[in-house]
Formats: C-alpha cells, sequence, structure tokens
C-alpha cells in the first residue's frame, strides 16, 4: 500500500468496537479545509509503541481508537459546511473499564487535537495547553508536567 492509499478499517490487525457509545454534547467549532479533509481521510497509523491512535475514515465518519488496545474511543461525523467541514455530532467510550473518562469538554478538545496534531500533524500549542490545564483541574493538581500529560493522552507522534 502507497503512503498515500487511505487506511481503513482492514488496515489494523485488530479493532474493538466501542461497548458504551454515548453522545458527545460539546463539540469543536473549528472548520477543516477541503485540503486538511483530504488529508485526514487518509487517516493515522501509530507507527511504534509511543504512539497512543490509530485513525481512519469510512464515509464521512473518523474512526478513533486506542493503538495498544485496538478499542474505540471516539467516532466522529464530519459533514460538509461553508469553507470545509465541520464536527456535526460525536460519540465516546463510556465504559469504565475501557476508559476513565473526564467529561464533554475534555472529549470535545481530545477529538479536536486527535485530528490536528496526530493526523494533521500540526503543533496544537492551544489546545495541548488546553488538555494540561484540563487534566490539572480534574486530578487537582496543578503542578502536572506538560509533557507526561501529553505523552499520556496523546502520546508521540512519529516524524513531528
Amino acid at each position: 500500500m502507497s503512503s498515500d492509499a487511505p487506511l481503513t478499517r482492514e488496515s489494523f490487525r485488530r479493532l474493538h468496537p466501542m461497548n458504551a457509545p454515548r453522545p458527545v454534547s460539546q463539540l469543536p467549532g473549528r472548520v477543516w479545509t477541503d485540503g486538511d479533509w483530504d488529508r485526514i481521510q487518509r487517516g493515522y497509523r501509530a507507527r511504534d509503541m509511543d504512539e497512543k491512535w490509530n485513525v481512519f475514515v469510512e464515509a464521512d465518519v473518523v474512526y478513533m481508537h486506542r493503538s495498544w488496545t485496538g478499542h474505540g474511543i471516539y467516532e466522529v461525523s464530519l459533514a460538509p459546511v461553508a469553507g470545509g467541514r465541520r464536527i456535526t455530532s460525536a460519540v465516546v467510550e463510556a465504559d469504565g473499564e475501557r476508559v476513565r473518562r473526564m467529561g464533554d469538554e475534555y472529549d470535545c478538545l481530545m477529538m479536536e487535537l486527535i485530528i490536528s496534531a496526530i493526523v494533521l500533524g500540526e503543533s496544537a500549542a492551544d489546545l495541548r495547553a488546553g488538555l494540561v490545564e484540563l487534566t490539572a483541574r480534574a486530578s487537582g493538581k496543578s503542578d502536572l508536567p506538560a509533557g507526561v500529560v501529553e505523552h499520556s493522552a496523546l502520546g508521540l507522534r512519529s516524524g513531528s
């Protein structure tokens, strides 16, 4: 498969659907350009154990699975709008055995971060700072190292 060929469900050796999908009430407002959408549709495969996400697209739905377990965590529907595409609905895994949820604000940020930082390779500095802030607030610890928080949630993206 060429590096430009889109990843599909069959591109990954193990994927598990969500056990308990729950709608996300807070969605990112970002509009991704048509060029971004072309890149998003190619997906992303974790290249080593320090990467946390595998991403692929079927129709207009972006599937985000944890790379180690294959568990589906987010399913995000993007629809055409003026200037590109926007997330119009999303579900998150709510099974506490599979994922520790920190609320819709966190999920909203993570969905945008995975697409922006992991799939598109953007620096996403504001989103990363938001991740650290939300995680610190949820944990009650104000001194969490940003790098540790980011690696725990996002992993490292090879080649960035």
